[in-house]
């Protein structure tokens, strides 16, 4: 009898100890679940992944004028335009800077126009945009020249000259289209009253 249950306390170690192990066996990779949740939420938690998305989105500029190199650049829209005019090479010897806002910040599709001192000077000095055939030089026309033209009032005259400085000089006639309140039958009608550029 003593034997039995020398025998009964040894079995039920071994016993005790093979259900601890089994249970420990089953809750640790519960444990490493969690740990491994826990650590990805730490991970990303939400200012890091605000700060992964802001990635600066590439934008396309048209650069014209008084630049050394003049075209189309691609740059992203944390550029400014004194960093697109150097990727264009940088001003020429005749570019008029003080037109220029270099600290500007570039967008996608924007004009960067470079006037020269002598553009500048002629329009500082009020001069007659008016050529000899009538045509009204549309780049350099002052607002009550520019209200002249068929079917151009005050409003419209306003909006050429707003967005002659900010996107630049108009290259074509087709230009004018990109100007509010400016249609196809509009710009029929100023296309032989104009000159551009």
């Amino acid at each position: 009898m003593p034997q039995m249950i020398h025998l009964v306390k040894q079995y039920s170690v071994y016993f005790i100890l093979g259900i601890a192990l089994i249970i420990l066996f089953l809750l640790l990779p519960e444990k490493e679940k969690d740990m491994h949740i826990a650590s990805m939420e730490e991970l990303e938690s939400p200012e890091e992944l605000e700060t992964q998305s802001v990635v600066p989105e590439e934008i396309v500029v048209d650069v014209k004028g008084a630049v050394q190199s003049p075209g189309i650049y691609i740059t992203d829209s944390n550029a400014r335009i004194h960093d697109v005019i150097e990727m264009a090479g940088g001003l020429t010897e005749d570019a008029d800077a003080n037109q220029v806002n270099f600290a500007q910040r570039v967008q996608d599709e924007m004009v960067i126009f470079v006037p020269t001192k002598d553009a500048a000077v002629e329009i500082a000095a009020g001069n007659s945009f008016t050529q000899a055939d009538g045509k009204i030089k549309i780049n350099y026309a002052t607002k009550e020249e520019i209200e002249t033209l068929p079917g151009i009032g005050p409003a419209k005259a306003e909006a050429i000259i707003q967005y002659r400085e900010e996107n630049g000089f108009f290259q074509s006639p087709e230009d004018l289209l990109n100007v509010s309140g400016i249609g196809e039958k509009t710009l029929e009608k100023l296309k032989d009253e104009i000159q551009v550029p």
